[in-house]
């Protein structure tokens, strides 16, 4: 599992969780849904009944912050990294309802975040059975390959310059690249369980596959988590909402140079 993380970008981990521990991560989903944040937001157009896309919620940390002790991700990030430490950082939460939620885009988190190093890992859990087709997708090694500029996730132009003005390469259009050669890249996925959770590095080139009728919701809470070598990596200052240091923890990131090791008290150390 290292090896295939180290190399891969991703790696599945089945019957990662308990029926306690899958049951505290639902109860942060459903209350997460139930009081969005202030970065909530309906992403997925095309969704028919709901959709949901919510990040780093404040309402959420004291929350999330004691829950995190209790799940197996500080043990087994500093295995697949092999690090001393790990710190948890926040929570992503998605919800695609109505069977017909369009995929979200191809990106890299690290387009968003200013993040660098080996040490990051994102713990993908779901609560449904999810048939391989309407997982999440993963382009292999992408996180050892090209940083490229994010995506506005326009799904008219799913390329579309997050930060713009050529400081980053743009994004290939990969759904196009497949649908001309299905070997065009080497994208991996599984078929997941409840219980089940994908480990990912966030500099890995992914999106999560649509809804459709034979797979009709995913409700999914992705956990962050860092380690030692976790650097601050200033993001690209022409887009102005993103400058230097995304949109998240703000004034935490105000405190970091380029290089500096990434740490800040609000982040919670899990080991």
């Amino acid at each position: 599992m290292r090896a295939a993380f180290r190399n891969d970008g991703a790696v599945l981990l089945k019957d990662c969780l308990d029926e306690t521990q899958l049951a505290s991560c639902r109860e942060a989903f459903d209350w997460a849904v139930a009081n969005p944040g202030p970065s909530a937001t309906s992403m997925f157009d095309g969704t028919e009944q709901r959709s949901l896309v919510d990040n780093a919620n404040p309402l959420a940390k004291d929350r999330l912050d004691a829950m995190v002790s209790s799940l197996p991700f500080g043990e087994l990030f500093a295995e697949l990294w092999g690090s001393k430490h790990v710190w948890y950082f926040a929570e992503e939460v998605f919800l695609k309802a109505g069977g017909q939620g369009a995929r979200s885009s191809w990106h890299q988190d690290t387009a968003y975040l200013p993040w660098a190093g080996e040490h990051w890992g994102n713990a993908w859990i779901t609560f449904q059975r999810i048939p391989k087709r309407n997982s999440l997708e993963i382009v292999r090694g992408s996180h050892r390959g090209v940083q490229y500029d994010g995506t506005t996730f326009n799904l008219d132009d799913p390329t579309e310059p997050l930060h713009g003005g050529g400081v980053l390469p743009r994004l290939p259009d990969i759904d196009a690249d497949l649908a001309k050669d299905p070997e065009a890249h080497d994208v991996i996925s599984w078929a997941i369980e409840p219980r089940d959770v994908v480990a990912l590095h966030p500099r890995s080139l992914h999106g999560g596959a649509g809804v459709d009728a034979g797979c009709p919701e995913r409700h999914t809470l992705v956990l962050r988590f860092f380690g030692d070598d976790a650097t601050f990596r200033p993001l690209p200052d022409v887009n102005k909402r993103y400058a230097r240091n995304g949109v998240l923890f703000v004034d935490e990131m105000a405190m970091l140079n380029a290089g500096d090791p990434f740490r800040s008290p609000v982040f919670r150390q899990v080991v």
